[in-house]
């Protein structure tokens, strides 16, 4: 009678132990890389464009049954090279193809979205303030960047 050994008797060989801990650390590793990757490169801020104005924002009266949104639209038309240097944290540019954040004003898109209203309130307070648009893109990555 043969007897089988402990290593012929498994089914395609099996993988070592050492060599399965070391796939385990290695994806791990990797995932936190892609992370860590996402969260420093998520935001490109546009340079915003020397002769943008405010013209093709939609008029504030279009949501005038919703004080604080048409308010916002009023707050954009005042800034629109300060939005225009702004990368928007919806990520519409992804999903929407908007090149900033003023482009969500010229659409109803900045109306149902809570993330470019805050981000546009934010920017004319600071804006108010005379903050500079590299402080204002530093406020809106520390807000909604990570």
């Amino acid at each position: 009678m043969k007897h089988s050994s402990p290593s012929s008797s498994r089914v395609g060989g099996a993988v070592p132990t050492p060599i399965l801990v070391l796939g385990a650390i290695l994806l791990v590793a990797v995932a936190l890389r892609l992370v860590a990757s996402a969260r420093s490169g998520s935001a490109s801020h546009p340079e915003p464009r020397p002769a943008v104005t405010a013209a093709s924002l939609l008029p504030s009266v279009r949501y005038a049954a919703h004080p604080r949104i048409s308010q916002t639209y009023d707050l954009a038309r005042e800034i629109p090279q300060v939005l225009d240097g702004l990368y928007c944290y919806c990520h519409c540019s992804e999903h929407s193809g908007h090149r900033s954040l003023l482009s969500c004003f010229e659409a109803d898109h900045g109306a149902g979205c809570d993330i470019c209203l805050r981000e546009a309130e934010l920017a004319h307070q600071m804006h108010t303030r005379g903050e500079s648009l590299e402080a204002i893109r530093a406020a809106v990555d520390a807000a909604w960047g990570v």
